[in-house]
């Protein structure tokens, strides 16, 4: 590759990465909007009281509440550990962590942007049945002498909680300024969880579709890329190499969804760009965490769960598509990529959306000036995790090369 080849890769993969950003940023703010209101007028004790041991009402609830709830990775896994070791049956408790991350509104967004209808279809009823393949697979191994120990060794740690007392009913929360600032706060509170993934996610999708070729996608997922459609044993090898994929790229759900809409663009099937969505908690750092919280066996396992449901979710997803004839095309462009940037219905969205985070802003720093007002507490000597420590820096990085990029796209 000579010289000016480099730059104008380097320039393109830059510019790819920002008009990704650009087309998912309205729905960025829409879904952190709603999932911060939410997550206000709902309160985490209302949740658990009703998500008993494993049972149809029980897991039903517990999606819900999951659909309802944040779509980070990171805040998902806090709050399952806090229902569980409140009482909350294992299964729910699973249910609520898949269906936070999987099922909830912001996700389907960002799908629909960037790879069209049957990949939302795929998400949400893939979601119901990933959780309902966990529910079979913990029945079948019956782990319940290793639960109970985690959950006695989760109390003895840190022990009992009291339950908070009811608040007011979301009808009255909801004409309260007071409530909507605490929604202010919880947005930014979702976006200070988020940016470093999906800063990192968007510049990784942006140096892979200039700088990585179709030959190595038709090289790691065997029949990508061909005029006949793959048998099933590659469709399978398609599910087991997406997760894989997703291990080493160790981003969340939100950042994941540009990288899968060019696996998609390269001629991975379906089954294997679902099993690629679906991983978000089969990587690294959601499995140190959740050993964390329960101990290494009690992750391992839950990790042999989700890695077996996904599989299984995705393969009926191909073939149930395939079957009634709804399984997308690839058109060996990432619908982002096709059209960059534009004054468009995105442009003026993006200024609107933009124009709320601001009015948002402005609530948010009045909450924080009535907190130190009251003397409230700032916890400015909280430890940071070696893994968001590697996470930020990789951000920083990430911002280093589009600054980079953008003056090469600029004088080159």
């Amino acid at each position: 590759m000579n010289e000016s080849g480099f730059w104008s890769q380097y320039s393109d993969a830059v510019l790819t990465s920002l008009s990704f950003f650009w087309k998912a940023l309205w729905a960025f703010i829409l879904g952190y909007i709603i999932s911060s209101a939410i997550q206000v007028f709902v309160t985490r004790e209302r949740m658990q009281r009703t998500m008993g041991e494993a049972g149809k009402k029980s897991i039903a609830l517990g999606t819900f509440f999951g659909f309802i709830s944040s779509s980070c990775s990171f805040a998902a896994l806090a709050s399952t550990k806090s229902l569980f070791k409140k009482g909350a049956g294992f299964v729910p408790s699973l249910a609520f962590l898949l269906a936070s991350t999987n099922l909830v509104i912001e996700l389907g967004f960002i799908i629909a942007i960037f790879l069209g209808w049957q990949f939302v279809v795929g998400e949400y009823l893939g979601g119901i049945i990933l959780i309902l393949l966990t529910w079979q697979v913990v029945r079948f191994t019956r782990p319940k002498e290793l639960i109970k120990k985690v959950r006695r060794r989760l109390n003895e740690k840190e022990g009992t909680e009291e339950n908070q007392q009811d608040v007011p009913n979301w009808k009255e929360k909801i004409q309260s300024k007071q409530a909507w600032k605490k929604v202010a706060k919880k947005y930014f509170m979702e976006w200070k969880m988020v940016w470093k993934d999906v800063i990192f996610g968007f510049t990784i999708a942006g140096i892979i579709s200039a700088f990585v070729p179709r030959s190595f996608f038709q090289t790691l997922f065997i029949g990508s890329g061909l005029d006949t459609s793959p048998g099933f044993f590659a469709i399978l090898e398609h599910t087991i190499v997406g997760p894989v994929a997703a291990f080493f790229t160790f981003i969340g759900s939100m950042g994941n969804i540009p990288l899968a809409s060019i696996l998609f663009a390269n001629g991975v099937s379906f089954a294997g760009v679902m099993a690629f969505i679906f991983s978000d908690l089969v990587v690294f750092p959601v499995i140190r965490i959740n050993a964390k919280y329960y101990g290494w066996k009690l992750a391992l396992y839950i990790v042999g769960v989700f890695f077996a449901a996904l599989i299984g979710t995705s393969l009926l997803l191909h073939y149930g598509f395939s079957l009634f004839g709804l399984l997308p095309e690839a058109t060996g462009q990432s619908a982002a990529q096709s059209e960059r940037f534009a004054i468009d219905y995105t442009f003026w969205l993006n200024l609107i959306f933009l124009a709320i985070t601001g009015f948002l802003a402005w609530l948010n720093f009045g909450q924080k000036r009535e907190e130190e007002g009251h003397g409230g507490h700032h916890d400015h000597g909280k430890k940071t995790g070696i893994v968001e420590k590697i996470i930020f820096y990789l951000a920083l990085l990430s911002i280093v090369w589009l600054v980079g990029g953008g003056i090469a796209a600029v004088t080159v």
